[in-house]
């Protein structure tokens, strides 16, 4: 039996056996392992932003400073002096601060944060501190210090750092129980923020990242638990078939980067021909396309399925008064800016205190010489005597002095040379007092205007430290990326109607489309039924399938054109509908719901086409009209719940299409937002017009290149665009350019010959550079001339451009706009002219399922009017493309 861990004994008096309970020891030995990780290695102390390791570092390379460079190896063993840790972690550390580019001046191999290469061994490589260390880091006079882990040395508690040097650094760590993740932001703007907080006002702060690359800091959450950064590496295109990357996401580097790539091509997300790896000293990543590859759709799957796009999450957590201490990023960096602030008061202080102290020994020694004391002390035989008689020789001239003189000032004085004393010039001894009192009087200046000496600091440290600085990392609003959009059609999808099946693997049965694995199907059955279902390699969804297709969520065009049967025999109804997202794996019903209800014609149609058919019944009774036309165009979309408009009561014995439709669909309208560089059609930015499926968008750019593309929401701009907008065919575009061989200006105007193609329209010679280009129908320019010497000033000229030049083919030269050197060209109002109008189909607004209720005798009445319209019309033949189902 064992009782409150006491020795066990049994019945035969066998020997002692102890227990000892080991609850108090994880108890307290744990709690101590947990706060000596949190507090003495991985989280920073917010009064200087290190580590302690860091710290330790910084101390030691002070302690061996002498302007030259150190083996990292010498600095490495005298920080064991103070860090308890071995030298790997402090080799690990110091390169981790070196490729910061901040604190340490760096010689040899430290590694590439842009590659992931690792540094060389610490015996190759050298350090020493930085201008900007010394200047900001080190201040002895106002450091608290304590011993070392041996009790050897003294070391600092914190650093006097005057600067937010953790929020320009970052850091990251992991303790017990607890972690952080402070994300490096921009030197200069720091600096910035930190004399806005000093003047009043708000200031906000995002990150920057060394690597560069573009971020989307709206979940940003001001560095708290919680929030969010997206950032992106920057691709653009070099030409058709080949990407390039020139900055990468934080966090990653070029092999890693590439190793996604390769990833997601293996795995069929992407297709890619070849990566090459040009990086030296910036990032140069090749992405080699297949032909046929839309390098737009690439760069946003790249988005999607690599690490070209991570998300961080940062964490502010940092050490204040030996806790833990969660805070964002703005309130580290007012602490940090008051620190500061109260770290130049204390130097302030220190200083005075000095200068007065000068001042009153200075002031000392001249009483003493100039009034001949030293000789009082002639006759004296003791120190006690000497003391004396230069205290009562002063008394009479140090009214205007601020403390009481000391026995070590009269000892100092007794140290005076006879030789100083022989040379001893008054005017120069005054002139010091004086230079010593405007000091005093600059430092109390300073000290009672404190915040204007801290302005003037920071400002300071932005000229001096701030040139070659500037943000790297580039702001922007992400769209999300549509995975199922982008992702490349990896698989094949087939289909056995009568079955029910559909899936990858069914290669003996119909070929339905390319798909993607992470694509969803919808289907459709002769029974009215309708389900969307995840892409597998075999799936039942339901016998008799008569349309099957990938599934695009929240897509309004696609409407579905539908006739059935309602029940076994009860009368037939007609509708249209969308479907813009349900529930995966449920079964819908179409129909009205009543048993052995059946399709009689069905049709998806991806731009809202609206076809014509015509219904045929069966002989039965006396029945006068078999056969009628229904156009689709005069059935209102509605949800795909609605009951339909009836067709008629009558048994039919089948549907046929007699013409094909066009979109009742309202043209689509996109925008341009600026912002993310996106096209949009949620109204965001810039609105460019009213889209039919064969209309363009006309896009320039000042490199002189010309071309149009399918208004895709996927589409990528280069950074260069001045035009962007709807291309008219007809309507010239005109262009003044000038060239660089010739070295002239030209004016030509042309139309675009090959919509398939980006072309450049002014010469190719390197300081050719495109000057004007408008789109107005009638544009005007005026001339400004150069004032030549000897000659009249040339006054200005305005030119119809319509006037001046006939439109050309694309590729012609031009004619030359003037001989006379030219100042400036400016455009003008252009002149009024009407443009001919767009002959388009009628359009045919929309209506959503709530707007109208189902009205089921308007198509009876319509079945009859059309009736008595076409009782000679012969039989119409089944057609249109393979979206159209007949039964």
């Amino acid at each position: 039996m064992i009782e409150n861990g006491d020795d066990l004994i049994n019945e035969q008096d066998e020997p002692k056996e102890t227990i000892t309970r080991v609850t108090g020891m994880y108890k307290d030995w744990f709690l101590d392992y947990a706060s000596y990780v949190i507090l003495e290695r991985a989280v920073p102390a917010i009064e200087d932003g290190f580590k302690p390791v860091q710290r330790r570092i910084m101390h030691s390379m002070k302690d061996l400073d002498d302007g030259r460079y150190n083996k990292v190896a010498n600095i490495v063993g005298h920080t064991m002096q103070y860090h308890p840790h071995g030298d790997a972690s402090i080799a690990d550390a110091m390169v981790q601060i070196g490729q910061k580019d901040l604190l340490i001046d760096t010689q040899g191999n430290w590694g590439n944060i842009l590659t992931g290469d690792g540094a060389a061994a610490s015996r190759y490589i050298e350090a020493r501190l930085s201008k900007f260390a010394l200047d900001v880091v080190y201040n002895p006079k106002i450091t608290e210090w304590q011993a070392s882990y041996d009790g050897r040395r003294k070391e600092p508690v914190n650093l006097p750092v005057m600067f937010p040097l953790l929020l320009a650094q970052g850091g990251e760590g992991i303790a017990v129980g607890l972690s952080t993740k402070i994300l490096p932001h921009n030197f200069i703007e720091l600096i910035d923020a930190s004399v806005k907080h000093l003047k009043g006002k708000r200031f906000t702060i995002v990150p920057d990242f060394p690597t560069g690359g573009i971020a989307d800091f709206t979940n940003y959450n001001d560095g708290n638990r919680g929030g969010r950064v997206r950032v992106r590496a920057k691709i653009s295109q070099l030409d058709k078939n080949t990407l390039v990357i020139t900055e990468i996401p934080f966090g990653t580097n070029t092999s890693s980067l590439i190793d996604s790539i390769l990833k997601a091509n293996d795995k069929g997300k992407i297709k890619i021909k070849k990566i090459e790896d040009n990086t030296a000293e910036n990032v140069e990543i090749l992405v080699h396309l297949p032909s046929g590859i839309s390098p737009d759709k690439t760069i946003d799957a790249l988005y999607a399925f690599t690490n070209c796009e991570v998300s961080i999450s940062p964490l502010g957590c940092v050490i204040e008064d030996n806790k833990p201490l969660f805070i964002g990023v703005s309130e580290m960096l007012r602490r940090s800016t008051d620190n500061t602030v109260e770290l130049l008061r204390s130097d302030l202080e220190i200083k005075l205190g000095e200068l007065e102290e000068q001042w009153h020994f200075a002031s000392l020694e001249r009483i003493f010489i100039e009034n001949r004391i030293y000789r009082d002390i002639e006759e004296e035989e003791t120190w006690e005597g000497v003391i004396a008689a230069i205290d009562k020789g002063l008394q009479p001239h140090i009214k205007h002095l601020k403390r009481a003189i000391t026995e070590e000032d009269i000892v100092r004085l007794t140290e005076i040379r006879i030789k100083r004393i022989s040379k001893f010039d008054i005017d120069k001894a005054q002139q010091k007092i004086d230079a010593l009192e405007e000091q005093i009087a600059e430092v109390k200046h300073h000290l009672a205007h404190i915040i204007d000496y801290a302005i003037a600091y920071f400002t300071r440290l932005k000229k001096d430290y701030g040139e070659g600085r500037e943000r790297k990392t580039e702001i922007r609003v992400f769209d999300d990326v549509d995975a199922t959009k982008v992702v490349i059609r990896n698989t094949k999808l087939y289909v056995n109607r009568e079955e029910g099946f559909v899936g990858t693997s069914l290669k003996r049965d119909e070929y339905v489309c390319d798909c993607s694995d992470i694509d969803d199907i919808i289907v459709f059955t002769k029974e009215g039924k309708m389900m969307v279902t995840k892409v597998d390699s075999k799936t039942f969804v339901g016998k008799d399938v008569i349309h099957v297709t990938v599934f695009k969520k929240k897509d309004k065009r696609t409407i579905y054109n539908m006739v059935y049967r309602d029940g076994k025999s009860g009368p037939s109804y007609i509708k249209r509908f969308a479907v813009t997202g349900v529930t995966r794996d449920r079964e819908y019903d179409l129909t009205n719901g009543n048993k052995q209800s059946t399709v009689l014609y069905f049709s998806a149609n991806p731009n809202g086409e609206a076809e014509v058919v015509t219904v045929l019944l069966r002989q039965v009774g006396s029945i006068k009209k078999l056969k009628w036309d229904i156009d689709f165009s005069d059935i209102l979309i509605k949800g795909r719940t609605s009951k339909g408009n009836l067709v008629t009561k009558y048994s039919v014995k089948r549907i046929e299409l007699k013409e094909k439709g066009v979109s009742t669909l309202k043209p689509r309208k996109i925008w341009f937002d600026d912002t993310v560089q996106r096209l949009n059609v949620d109204g965001r930015g810039e609105l460019i017009g009213e889209f039919r499926g064969e209309d363009r968008i006309l896009i320039i750019t000042q490199s002189g290149t010309v071309k149009t593309i399918i208004p895709e929401i996927t589409a990528h701009f280069e950074d260069d665009m001045i035009v962007l907008e709807k291309w008219i065919p007809k309507k010239p575009i005109s262009v003044i350019y000038y060239d660089g061989e010739k070295e002239r200006y030209y004016v030509k105007r042309f139309l675009i010959e090959n919509e398939n193609k980006e072309e450049i329209f002014i010469t190719e010679n390197e300081k050719s550079q495109l000057e004007i280009v408008s789109t107005d129908w009638r544009p005007m320019v005026e001339v400004v001339y150069a004032k030549q010497r000897g000659k009249d000033q040339k006054d200005n000229q305005e030119v119809n451009l319509e006037d001046f030049i006939a439109v050309k083919g694309i590729k012609a030269l031009g004619n030359q706009l003037t001989t006379e050197k030219i100042k400036q060209i400016n455009m003008l109002d252009s002149l009024p002219y009407e443009a001919p109008e767009e002959v388009h189909a009628d359009d045919i607004e929309v209506v959503d399922e709530e707007t109208f209720s189902n009205d089921e005798n308007r198509m009876e009445q319509k079945s009859s009017s059309t009736q008595s319209n076409n009782e000679g019309d012969s039989d119409s033949q089944p057609g249109g493309e393979g979206q159209i189902t007949l039964f």
